[in-house]
């Protein structure tokens, strides 16, 4: 027998004033959350990639590992998070659909493109995000606009030009980025009416399935991980693929994929200080200059809480 889907909560927007306040500050903090722990896939896989692991091979297991602790986590702490209505699976299946070749051409660019470029191109992920929503009639505002300009200056000095990308690893990034900013609005507009453990337990496992039949099509020779690259895969697994889609889906709830999109140059600075400290990539006054306006940028990107007036009585 299925059962209706859960919803999250009530909507924020039918809350009362303080209690919305307190909505978006979680959902913040759950976005924030969801980018850092986000931020550690580029600098490790591609450090796994340089060491010779295959990508596709690393993203499946990281998948399977993370769909097992999904599953089994529900299955003891909230079991009826795994019924799932039937109206629910064309959407889930689609948005999984679209993740896992999304996840899969954004691993697959990590074998042609370095850190910091993909970084600087992956950097213009909320500019498509945004766009998508205009269309779909939410109004892509002066203030957004501002945002993002600084984060591309930003970028663009945190990065440099100039870098060479093999035409393979553009082709990867840029179906990457439409395909990533087309997952989060989907979200948005079909799932924010679903559990959040839900929806990353079925989306997560659909993408798994289409990175399967992705790598089982390359015909990639198995090679057993070493010592090394378990503890990138656990990591991956637990932190970046586990608790980060739990918390985007649960942010996206509160704040929109609008917001949650131009936190990206956040998930770009840490990207590039990763990349600096494990990577041994450059690092110039020049750079730091762009670091400090995509921080500007991020911090922009939140809207000031508007507190209740005091109430006075005589």
């Amino acid at each position: 027998m299925q059962s209706a889907p859960k919803p999250f909560s009530i909507p924020a927007h039918s809350l009362p004033l303080p209690a919305r306040d307190q909505a978006a500050w979680v959902g913040w903090g759950l976005a924030l959350s969801s980018t850092f722990a986000s931020s550690l896939v580029t600098p490790l896989v591609r450090g796994a990639v340089l060491g010779g692991m295959d990508p596709l091979t690393l993203l499946l297991l990281r998948l399977l590992l993370a769909v097992a602790l999904m599953a089994g986590t529900l299955a003891v702490t909230a079991p009826r998070s795994l019924r799932l209505a039937r109206a629910g699976w064309g959407r889930m299946g689609l948005i999984g659909l679209i993740s896992g070749v999304e996840i899969g051409c954004f691993f697959s660019s990590l074998a042609y493109v370095d850190a910091s470029t993909t970084a600087m191109i992956k950097s213009t992920q909320p500019l498509v995000v945004l766009l998508l929503l205009a269309l779909g009639g939410e109004r892509l505002t002066q203030r957004s606009l501002v945002r993002l300009g600084l984060s591309m200056i930003g970028i663009y000095l945190l990065v440099g030009a100039g870098s060479h990308v093999a035409p393979l690893g553009l082709l990867f990034l840029a179906l990457s980025l439409l395909l990533y900013a087309l997952q989060l609005v989907l979200t948005q507009w079909w799932l924010s009416s679903y559990d959040a453990a839900t929806v990353t337990l079925y989306v997560t496992t659909l993408m798994t399935l289409v990175v399967a039949v992705w790598w089982g099509l390359t015909e990639t020779t198995w090679a057993a991980p070493g010592l090394s690259g378990w503890l990138v895969i656990v990591v991956l697994a637990l932190v970046s693929t586990f608790f980060a889609k739990l918390t985007l889906y649960a942010a996206i709830r509160r704040i929109g994929s609008g917001q949650i999109a131009l936190l990206w140059p956040l998930q770009t600075l840490s990207v590039i200080v990763l990349s600096v400290i494990f990577l041994n990539e450059r690092f110039t006054a020049v750079q730091a200059v762009g670091g400090v306006l995509i921080l500007v940028s991020a911090l922009l990107a939140m809207e000031r809480p508007r507190w209740p007036k005091p109430t006075y009585t005589t």
